[in-house]
């Protein structure tokens, strides 16, 4: 039998531990961990989630010209995206354990288990909303200077642009163009997976899935580039 969810004072106990924030609206840190999918949620964290996008790619931007003072736009953007995208707030949210606090429905939660899924995402940018509302801007930058730590390294490097290698490395021997085809698109409105293909004149197509076409394309240009030994097997499991 499942541990029962923690709420009021036991929730707020919770999520301190995880992000050293101490909520004083609890109800506030309620509607942030609420999907919209939850059985007679009097309300959701959608609103929250939309503010918190916006407060986290400040921050997150604060960050990284503090941290390249001479880089120039096309250098930092491929970095503040690889950050603040959904796999990365999905990453740590799985990381915060946010499903074991969430309050939605049980099928969305059991599918999103292994992957992270979306609705962790959206509960990660509702959270860093939900802080800076309860806590002005400073609590919200504390909290997602610890947060994100960890994942500093993805802005270090280059993250990887497997779409755009590809068309580089084709580009060298011929004069072929990559056409990504939607094959299929499974799941719910708000937990799709979609499946796309990649063919390239001359060679096997390759396919890829994700939880958007861009991911499902960009998925299906790293296993391309993987095959055909452009890039090791390591670099495209972390693309």
């Amino acid at each position: 039998m499942p541990l029962k969810r923690p709420t009021g004072e036991a929730l707020a106990r919770e999520i301190e531990a995880k992000t050293g924030y101490g909520f004083k609206d609890l109800r506030l840190l309620e509607t942030a961990l609420t999907h919209s999918s939850a059985v007679k949620a009097a309300s959701n964290n959608e609103r929250l989630e939309f503010l918190g996008d916006r407060v986290l790619g400040l921050i997150v931007a604060d960050m990284l010209l503090a941290q390249f003072p001479d880089a120039r736009e096309g250098e930092i953007a491929p970095r503040f995206n690889a950050l603040v995208d959904a796999r990365a707030c999905s990453k740590i949210g799985m990381e915060m354990q946010l499903g074991d606090v969430m309050r939605a429905d049980s099928a969305l939660k059991s599918r999103g288990r292994k992957a992270g899924g979306n609705y962790l995402a959206d509960a990660v940018e509702a959270l860093i909303a939900a802080i800076y509302i309860d806590g002005g801007m400073e609590a919200a930058r504390t909290v997602v200077h610890r947060l994100w730590g960890p994942l500093a390294v993805l802005a270090v490097e280059k993250p990887a642009n497997p779409k755009g290698e590809l068309q580089e490395w084709i580009a060298k021997s011929s004069d072929a163009r990559p056409a990504y085809v939607i094959e299929g698109r499974e799941g719910p409105d708000h937990q799709p997976v979609f499946t796309v293909s990649l063919r390239v004149a001359g060679f096997e197509p390759a396919t890829g899935t994700g939880a958007s076409r861009r991911a499902a394309e960009e998925a299906a240009a790293s296993a391309f580039l993987v095959r055909e030994g452009v890039w090791t097997p390591e670099k495209g499991a972390a693309a």
